[in-house]
């Protein structure tokens, strides 16, 4: 499990331009399986996405597709987490 963070750069005045493509690359991982959960990080310093069901190559290859990443919008930093216990909520993270 991944844990990402995009953090907004000096560029992030140009994210509205980019919107449209980072959505369509965020609808992409959910669609892959990728993307178990997005969300801003606050005070509005960018985003972050919980990523299972991949290989940090393959993450870090999806991560630099993003036109927030491509276009220097956001500074990307992968976190790798190995679930040793959870609630029973998310008791399918350790399966």
């Amino acid at each position: 499990m991944f844990v990402v963070l995009l953090k907004f750069s000096e560029n992030k005045g140009l994210a509205q331009q980019y919107m449209a493509g980072h959505k369509e690359w965020i609808d992409a991982g959910f669609n892959d399986g990728v993307f178990a959960l997005v969300g801003g990080l606050q005070p509005n310093a960018g985003g972050g996405i919980l990523a299972i069901n991949t290989t940090r190559d393959a993450l870090e290859e999806r991560v630099r597709r993003d036109p927030f990443v491509e276009h220097g919008i956001v500074t990307p930093d992968i976190i790798e987490i190995a679930p040793a216990r959870t609630n029973g909520q998310l008791a399918w993270l350790t399966q």
